[in-house]
């Protein structure tokens, strides 16, 4: 299948095209210019266009000819601290809704069957158990994840909404392997061992974790046997703060983790720190892996002793 990657630069892009790559389809690289798309394999096509030009991404995508396309356009920053992504804020939401409306209508024009695109699982409605497919976002949280919130589904709802495409959303957990926040080399990494990253309250928050080969794993699943719809892609150790942060620490050889009162993380990082850190909630891959065979490694920094915490079963916090 020949298949457009829109982000094939990006953290999940490289081990996206290489798995793609090795199950025999071929590979197109949207790219703002060939020098950006260097690090890529030379058997990759390009088609370059910036995404926020919308006739020179027409052309690019009607040239290249895909059956399927790829969506991963993110603008995140290398650090991830409230200051950081504050200031990316503007740009990401840009990038998604922008930038994917003129790839959207492009691989229309192209006569693209096939469209996937990323979206996130950690923005749930807060509740008991573990959130699904089904379930509705968190439009009443801190004011930065219901403004995800709305942009999710908007961007989602403008995918279902063109008939003539068979419309994939893949709802991925937190990402981490290389070239990830957390990754040991990552920023969150140079954060716990600094102590500067601590349990917000009770730590009650449910975090949702992805390797980032599995990301690509799942989504080439979801390119060759998803049906039209929402999936969650999340591996199976959805886990609350309190517990993956502790482990993630020891893990890394840190100290461990601070901790800090909800008042006092209100007045520094804000009303989004809090969500993340006791309201979030986990999600469930059931339907990935039943319906696409998908089949997540466990979490790298999750021990036996951490497991036992979980007691009742991660979502019971």
């Amino acid at each position: 299948m020949r298949v457009l990657i829109a982000g094939a630069t990006g953290a999940i892009g490289r081990p996206l095209t290489a798995q793609l790559l090795k199950h025999g389809h071929r590979v197109i690289a949207l790219t703002r210019s060939p020098e950006k798309a260097r690090t890529l394999a030379p058997d990759i096509e390009l088609a370059v266009a910036d995404v926020f030009d919308a006739e020179a991404v027409k052309a690019a995508v009607v040239h290249a000819q895909p059956e399927a396309v790829i969506e991963q356009l993110t603008s995140l920053p290398r650090t991830y601290t409230s200051e950081s992504m504050r200031a990316a804020a503007a740009l990401n939401e840009r990038i998604r809704k922008e930038g994917g409306a003129n790839l959207l209508v492009a691989a229309r024009a192209a006569g693209v069957r096939r469209y996937l695109r990323q979206s996130v699982a950690c923005f749930a409605l807060p509740g008991a158990g573990l959130a699904d497919e089904d379930t509705p976002l968190a439009f009443d949280a801190s004011p930065r994840v219901a403004a995800e919130a709305r942009t999710l589904t908007e961007i989602e709802q403008r995918l279902f909404d063109a008939p003539d495409l068979e419309g994939i959303v893949l709802r991925y957990g937190f990402f981490y392997g290389p070239g990830t926040w957390f990754a040991p080399d990552g920023d969150v990494a140079q954060q716990v061992r600094q102590q500067q990253f601590p349990v917000v309250g009770d730590g009650g928050g449910v975090t949702s974790w992805l390797h980032i080969e599995d990301a690509a794993s799942g989504t080439v699943a979801a390119l060759e046997r998803g049906t039209p719809g929402v999936y969650v892609i999340t591996d199976d150790s959805p886990l609350p703060v309190r517990v993956w942060l502790e482990a993630y620490a020891r893990w890394l050889g840190a100290p461990p983790p601070p901790r800090v009162s909800i008042e006092d993380a209100l007045g520094t990082a804000g009303a989004d720190a809090v969500f993340y850190g006791t309201q979030m909630r986990g999600a469930s891959n059931a339907r990935a892996k039943r319906d696409l065979g998908f089949r997540p490694r466990p979490l790298e920094w999750l021990t036996a002793t951490a497991a036992a915490q979980l007691e009742g079963g991660p979502a019971d916090t």
